[in-house]
Order: structure tokens, then C-alpha cells, then sequence
């Protein structure tokens, strides 16, 4: 054979290398899980990242979870009752321990909830009505709210239980925060009570998981042991599908779904996922971007609107979404609590509109602006923001993109750096439009505005907010969060593009994979044939 024909074999073989693992046993397979991008720390306080708690949600327990059909069931926490308006008992499970040998009790919830909610953790906002946690006796915990709170069980599926005892003995009590670059022992290191254990982690290259034999529940999965392999290539991720180094991605491109329909061996899995785009703006007094007006334009709602009407949602869907986007002008999914059917229409796309709203606030020629896009974020996100920065130049806006990697451009995100920039939001923990109030949409307080990047912020917004944290009556609470949505949406603080979807891909080593609309994978609930 010619080196000419063997040269693409080797070249394959190399881009495919990190797949390569020891032979499963049988009766205790591997899953080869490919995955678009790495997860952002071993440490589930360190960002409100939905991708990275979901993947640590393996290792680590919360007092309650969502079943497969995202409702609230008991975990670590069997049961609760509401002794005051304000303080909920919690009666945890007995006999569970850590991977570490060491057994889980009260000391462990009040460490973990106090952790999550210091003043320092970015994962603060998931549990915003927390006030304090005080054992009752070793298997009994009282957690007080600063109010009455409807949705602390839902805030609480995301809140992981450490062991107190493993926190201090490696100098780890505090968060960390990968937004801030912040690391600690358990940035690399895990001690969890879920259904597999961390083996081994090597950042951006893989992280190996194997079954843990000593959890507690009674497992429906199979699987022995999850090589998780970051590959920000789509096309050596879609090659270890295609040969079989690889089981299951939960990241196919838009673009390569018609090939792999055509594939044998390989089940795709689509559907729209709970998670919104939407662009969010800098609305302080200036614009980041050098050569940009003195004053800041994007606090003229006439600009905002030029901006959202120059927007072609459905020529995005048809040419970069491949028709699977839903387009819309809400700011939260339909399924999601607090939508109405009012949020979803868009402002028409008009050209002509769009310059003539320039040119009422003082901007006939236009004005420059960042834009600031992860390339392994958001589904098809650069791409996305490359048209609508062409989009936006027939109106006379220059937008000077700049696009990277989640982690570079999540500190760019935190510490204000852009003048517009993608959001996706899921709605999580609380799979409830408060979610999306509190930490995004209201004004930066301790615990409120986690993800408020912009200084944006309305005085009516926050009020309603702030009242249907407390509001115990469902129907009149959701009527204050669609209120609330109502008026960012006449008011354009963001700028609505679509409800994003979800494509992952099996092969045919897989009995089964639970898909759920918050995209969340959840592979102790997998079986492999």
C-alpha cells in the first residue's frame, strides 16, 4: 500500500487517539461519551454553568432531584415539611456515604448550603432565599429562608452535598470560581454520594468516571465506567461517532445532521430544548468598544429596537439552524412557568425602520460596538453572531466580533467587557421564569443579578421579582412573572432570537439515553446493549 492511502488512515487514528481505552468487561460496559466542549471545574460551586453541573450531577447528590419526567422526587433528603413560613425541615436518607468511605448527615448539609451561598460563590444566585441552616439532630436539618419561598425545591436540585469533614481537611470550605480564574483542591479533586466516582481528570483532554458501588439507590443503568472526552472539532467528535470510538455526543452540529441520518449504526435524537437565546447589553454610561460614541447608545430604546428589527431570526433558522430553531420574541421558553402566549411574537424584520430609529436618536450614520461570542457555547453561536454582525452593518452598526473560547469569554462576560454579547438561558434550577428574573434580569444585589453582566435593570422588573419570591398563591405568582417579562419586553432591555435545539447521537452499543427538554444528560439512567 502507497503512503498516499496511508496517510489518511494514520491521520484518523491520531485525531482518535484519546478514545482509546482498556477493554470493558461485559457485564460492566463503557460508555465513550464525546462531548463539544470540557466541563468547567470539578467543582459544582464554581460556576452556574448548566453543562458542567449537569456532568457533576454524576458525582455529586442534592437533597431532591428531577425524575425523568422533571419533576421534584426525594435524593439525599427523604422528606420535608414547612414548620414556619419561613424555615423547612429536611429529613435525610441514612446510610449513605461518600465515595470516601465517610458517612453523610447534617454537618454536611449546613457546610454545603452555606458554601454555596457565601458571599463569594457565582452559584449564590441558584439559592438566593437561603438565610441559614442548623442541625436538628444528625439526620434533621432546618433550612430558614429570609421569606416564604414556593420554589426551594427546585433551587435546591442544583445545590451539591459535600462532606464537611473532606472540605477542611483540604482547605477547600470556600468556593471557587472559575469566572474569576479562582481554583482550589476541588477544581480538580471529588467526593460525591452519586453513582459514579471521578478515576482520573486531565482538563481539556478527558475525565474518566467508574460506577459506585457503594450509592444508595437502586441503579437502572449499566454502565461501569464513562470516558468523557472533550473534542471541540466537529469533525474528528463526528468521526469517533461514525467509527464507533465513541458511543453517544450530546453536541451534532445542525450542519452534519443529514449525513449522519444516512449512517449505519448511528440513532439521532432532536428536539427543542428549554433554553432561550437571546443578545444582552451593556447599558452603563459608556460603550467598551474603542471608537464608539461618548455616550452610550444602547440606553436609547430606540437603538435597542433598530438593533432587534435589523435581525432576520428566520433567515437564521433557515441558513445556520437547518430549520430546527424556534424563532421567537419571549425571553423563556413555552414550557417554561410565567410564558404567555403574548411574549412570542417578534418585532417585524425592517431595514429601512431600523435606519430611520438611528436616525431619530442621533445615530444616522451608525456607531461602532463590541460583540463578544464563545466558539463552544451556544448552539451554532459564531456562526450566529457573524450574521447578525453583517446583519447590523446594513444599518450602519459596525460590530467588532470578538469570538473564543467559554472560558476566555465568560471573564470578558463577568467583568463587563462587551457591549453586546449571547446569552442562553434554561431557566435552571427552578425550571421556573423566576429563574431568569432573579439572576438575570434584576438589578445586581447580593444575591440577586448573578448573571447581570450590564448594569441593565427596572425598578418595576425588580419589584415583581422581588414579590413573587414570596408569593405562595401559583397562579397570582406566575401572573407577576409574566408581568414582569411583559415589560422587558416592551421595554427591549434584551434582544430575543430563538428557543435553542438539542440534537445528540447514540450508536447502536446503546440500548438507551433519557433526553429531557433541559438538556441535561443523565447517563445513570442509560443502559448499553
Amino acid at each position: 500500500m502507497s503512503r498516499r492511502r496511508l496517510l489518511p488512515a494514520l491521520l484518523i487514528a491520531g485525531l482518535l487517539a484519546p478514545f482509546a481505552a482498556p477493554p470493558a468487561r461485559a457485564d460492566s460496559p463503557t460508555m465513550h461519551w464525546a462531548a463539544a466542549r470540557d466541563i468547567g471545574s470539578l467543582d459544582p460551586d464554581s460556576f452556574g454553568d448548566t453543562f458542567t453541573l449537569a456532568f457533576l450531577n454524576h458525582v455529586y447528590e442534592a437533597l431532591v432531584r428531577y425524575n425523568d419526567q422533571l419533576k421534584v422526587e426525594p435524593a439525599l433528603a427523604t422528606s420535608w415539611e414547612i414548620v414556619s413560613p419561613t424555615v423547612w425541615r429536611f429529613h435525610l436518607r441514612e446510610g449513605v456515604k461518600f465515595q470516601d468511605g465517610a458517612s453523610f448527615g447534617a454537618e454536611d448539609v449546613v457546610a454545603s448550603l452555606k458554601r454555596a451561598t457565601d458571599d463569594s460563590s457565582p452559584l449564590k444566585g441558584n439559592l438566593s432565599a437561603f438565610k441559614d441552616a442548623r442541625v436538628v439532630d444528625e439526620h434533621t436539618v432546618d433550612v430558614e429562608l429570609v421569606g416564604p419561598y414556593p420554589l426551594l425545591l427546585n433551587d435546591l436540585t442544583n445545590i451539591f452535598m459535600f462532606n464537611k469533614k473532606w472540605l477542611v481537611a483540604n482547605k477547600t470550605e470556600m468556593p471557587t470560581d472559575v469566572g474569576k480564574g479562582i481554583e482550589g483542591y476541588a477544581t480538580g479533586h471529588a467526593n460525591g454520594t452519586g453513582p459514579f466516582k471521578v478515576e482520573s481528570r486531565q482538563p481539556d483532554t478527558r475525565t474518566v468516571l467508574v460506577v459506585n458501588p457503594g450509592w444508595w439507590d437502586k441503579p437502572k443503568h449499566n454502565i461501569g465506567r464513562i470516558e468523557f472526552t472533550p473534542v471541540t472539532s466537529d469533525a474528528t467528535r463526528l468521526a469517533a461517532l461514525i467509527s464507533g470510538q465513541a458511543d453517544f455526543t450530546n453536541a451534532v452540529p445542525l450542519q452534519t445532521v443529514a449525513k449522519l441520518e444516512g449512517v449505519a449504526g448511528v440513532k439521532l435524537l432532536a428536539a427543542t430544548e428549554l433554553r432561550n437565546v437571546f443578545f444582552t447589553m451593556n447599558m452603563g454610561d459608556k460603550l467598551v468598544a474603542p471608537g464608539a460614541p461618548a455616550t452610550n447608545p444602547l440606553r436609547d430604546i430606540r437603538v435597542r429596537q433598530a438593533l432587534y428589527q435589523a435581525i432576520d431570526a428566520e433567515g437564521i433558522k433557515r441558513s445556520l439552524m437547518r430549520g430546527y430553531s424556534r424563532p421567537t420574541g419571549a425571553l423563556v421558553a413555552p414550557a417554561i412557568p410565567g410564558y404567555t402566549a403574548e411574549m412570542a411574537p417578534r418585532l417585524p424584520l425592517d431595514i429601512a425602520g431600523a435606519k430611520k430609529l438611528l436616525a431619530e436618536a442621533g445615530f444616522p450614520d451608525g456607531f461602532t460596538l463590541s460583540l463578544v461570542c464563545a466558539s463552544d457555547g451556544l448552539v451554532n453561536e459564531e456562526q450566529i453572531c457573524e450574521a447578525v454582525s453583517a446583519m447590523w452593518a446594513k444599518i450602519g452598526v459596525k460590530a467588532v466580533l470578538t469570538v473564543g473560547p467559554r472560558a476566555v469569554i465568560t471573564q470578558k462576560r463577568v467583568t463587563g467587557a462587551f457591549d453586546i454579547t449571547t446569552l442562553g438561558w434554561a431557566n435552571e434550577p427552578a425550571i421556573d421564569a423566576y429563574s431568569l428574573l432573579l439572576q438575570v434580569l434584576h438589578s445586581k444585589t447580593r444575591a440577586a443579578g448573578v448573571f447581570n453582566w450590564g448594569s441593565w435593570g427596572n425598578a418595576d422588573i425588580d419589584a415583581l421579582t422581588d414579590k413573587s419570591a414570596v408569593e405562595l398563591d401559583t397562579p397570582k405568582r406566575l401572573a407577576m412573572e409574566a408581568e414582569a417579562l411583559m415589560i422587558a419586553k416592551k421595554q427591549i432591555i434584551f434582544l430575543p432570537l430563538h428557543d435553542q435545539p438539542m440534537i445528540w447521537a447514540i450508536r447502536d452499543t446503546v440500548a438507551s439515553v433519557v433526553q429531557l427538554s433541559d438538556n441535561k444528560v443523565r447517563l445513570w439512567l442509560a443502559r448499553m446493549k
